[in-house]
């Protein structure tokens, strides 16, 4: 199997692991030494792997976009929440990715449009995208759903999350978790000032249009773990992308068993002994 690996820091247990991965017989495609961009990413590329933490594998997507490769990401961070599998079980991981014993799970993205975007800025996100002031004031932000406005949300800022990314930002500023198969995005304001407000579900296939306004004369919008800086008044569009991103799933690793282990979702001590 020829696998393209994206590495942020190559220290010795990485490069024992790579030399796992050779002795078990996959071909290696190594970021920095074989591949630097998307461009030129090997063509032959049967799975990209990530070794790292949450942001490595949302890294992973500029480097796959449309190619429809396969993405694992293995776990050497803290929380590895997106992640497949954890660096210290090198054999099990290893023997069902190379004998082809996972399934892939199709995962929808966001794609962003406006003017403003810096040319060599990826538009796509997997987790979300969010608005967020700078300095001390709050933003005004003006969404409208399919061309229907909503109330203005007077805020620190937005966030519209996926299915996969409901447990990410989302979730730190009150928005629901979502089952990553739900065809759903979620709006959720950050720190609003008009407390009325809550997040809310749409369809996944609602065009959205966010415009914002603020005194401070900018606001960063972010896409995952990139950003870039917009001038007020600028309107940002939200549609499906229209191409997914095919997530590994080991047989081990299910989305209700990563909110109980990695979230300790509903732990109690009470529980404990039941």
């Amino acid at each position: 199997m020829k696998i393209a690996l994206y590495i942020r820091d190559r220290n010795k247990d990485v490069e024992a692991l790579l030399k796992r991965l050779r002795e078990k017989g996959a071909t290696l495609a190594c970021f920095g030494d074989d591949f630097s961009s998307w461009e030129d990413l090997p063509g032959d590329t049967e799975l990209f792997l990530s070794l790292g933490g949450d942001g490595t594998f949302l890294q992973s997507l500029t480097f796959v976009r449309d190619r429809g490769i396969p993405v694992a990401g293995i776990n050497f961070g803290r929380l590895g929440f997106l992640t497949t599998a954890r660096a210290d079980d090198v054999d099990t991981w290893i023997d069902d990715l190379l004998g082809g014993r996972f399934t892939v799970e199709e995962r929808s993205l966001l794609r962003v449009t406006c003017t403003g975007l810096p040319d060599d800025f990826y538009p796509y996100a997997l987790n979300e995208v969010s608005l967020q002031r700078q300095g001390a004031s709050m933003l005004a932000v003006q969404v409208r759903v399919e061309g229907r406005e909503l109330p203005t949300y007077w805020a620190d800022g937005l966030v519209v999350a996926t299915p996969t990314g409901s447990t990410a930002y989302n979730l730190s500023v009150g928005g629901p978790v979502v089952l990553p198969s739900s065809a759903v995005n979620v709006i959720a304001p950050i720190a609003p000032h008009n407390l009325n407000v809550r997040p809310l579900v749409v369809p996944v296939d609602a065009a959205l249009e966010l415009t914002f306004h603020s005194r401070e004369d900018c606001a960063l919008l972010t896409l995952d773990n990139r950003s870039c800086l917009l001038p007020s008044g600028t309107t940002v569009s939200l549609s499906r992308g229209r191409y997914g991103l095919r997530y590994v799933s080991l047989s081990d690793n299910n989305f209700i068993g990563a909110l109980r282990t990695k979230l300790l979702w509903g732990e109690d001590r009470r529980n404990a002994n039941l």
